[in-house]
């Protein structure tokens, strides 16, 4: 079973295991706020298991730097090819050198973009200019993160308990 963390604002945060939930509940890091019907025994005690956390301290943003990633940079572009505005999986982005590696481009923050497959092979090994296509938003370092990191996709369910706490971008379909 997983667990949602919810941020000290009821903001969602991340997923985590109920085992992890249940130590930082004993280290007094978070409060429940939902649970699920199965209980956690042991010898000397029966709790519900917590299918909602909530911190108890703020996070601190910007104490670390954005590591350079994928995922990370996909978030930054918020899942949508930068060049034609298209949504989709990071499954099917790629990662768009804006100025190819062929020309001395590198793979850096400032440099890299989410595209779809048909506008990265229409751009191939040349600039945005050189292809005659423009780019949606310039590539910058983020300084945070949105606090959700997750999508969550087709076939995929949440748990009931999750549901009044994540924020929809769309239309849950059922199936979807």
């Amino acid at each position: 079973m997983r667990v949602l963390v919810l941020d000290q604002g009821y903001q969602p945060h991340r997923v985590i295991s109920w085992e992890r939930a249940v130590g930082m509940l004993f280290a007094g890091k978070v409060e429940v706020v939902e649970e699920y019907d199965e209980d956690i025994r042991s010898v000397s005690l029966t709790i519900k298991m917590p299918a909602v956390v909530r911190l108890l301290r703020a996070l601190r943003h910007g104490a670390r730097a954005v590591k350079f990633s994928r995922i990370h940079v996909a978030m930054r572009d918020e899942f949508r090819c930068q060049y034609c505005g298209r949504t989709d999986a990071l499954r099917r982005l790629t990662y768009d050198h804006v100025v190819p590696r062929s020309q001395g481009g590198t793979a850096c923050w400032e440099n890299i973009v989410m595209a779809c497959r048909q506008c990265n092979g229409r751009k191939g090994s040349r600039t945005p200019e050189q292809a005659g296509m423009r780019l949606l938003h310039a590539p910058v370092r983020p300084q945070w993160l949105p606090i959700v990191a997750f999508r969550i996709e087709g076939g995929a369910t949440i748990p009931e308990a999750w549901r009044s706490w994540l924020y929809w971008h769309g239309a849950l379909e059922e199936g979807a």
